[in-house]
């Protein structure tokens, strides 16, 4: 299926890019999160009006993402949980705990833009974790995991 791209999509394209994709990932993906429209001759059309207020609504979300990512750059998260006396984890931090440290510290930041490439922390210390506010803007934040001892 051929669709017009209605904002940058990782790994598939730009704003305004016409690419063909499988029918279940436009179906059930792109077109219910208004990524994209199907490529129709009346779409295009009505793409090429709204061009330019749509490139504009993408720069603001972009620099409005830039803004946030430098005040969230270098910060350390605090989170504690119920450890052991070597240190591990009884259950784990994830990226929802890192969210909501995140937002009790005023940062408006989703579960799925924490990314943790080694999974969840399972163990108390300092953890790097990636925050992706947009896919051009992702800063580094620490997490420091502190023991509750039971």
């Amino acid at each position: 299926m051929q669709v017009i791209l209605l904002e940058k999509v990782v790994n598939l394209g730009n704003l305004g890019d016409i690419v063909k994709v499988k029918d279940g990932y436009a179906r059930n993906f792109l077109i219910p999160q208004r990524k994209a429209r199907r490529a129709t001759e009346a779409a295009k059309a009505e793409f090429e009006a709204k061009r330019a207020e749509l490139e504009k609504a993408a720069a603001e979300k972009l620099a409005a993402s830039q803004a946030q990512g430098e005040q969230l750059s270098g910060k350390q998260v605090q989170i504690a949980q119920k450890a052991g006396v070597d240190g591990r984890l009884f259950g784990s931090v994830t990226n929802f705990d890192i969210a909501e440290g995140l937002g009790k510290m005023g940062f408006a930041v989703e579960k799925a833009q924490v990314r943790m490439p080694q999974g969840p922390i399972k163990t108390t210390g300092e953890h790097p974790v990636s925050v992706a506010l947009h896919t051009d803007v992702v800063v580094d934040v620490t997490v420091v995991v502190t023991g509750e001892h039971a």
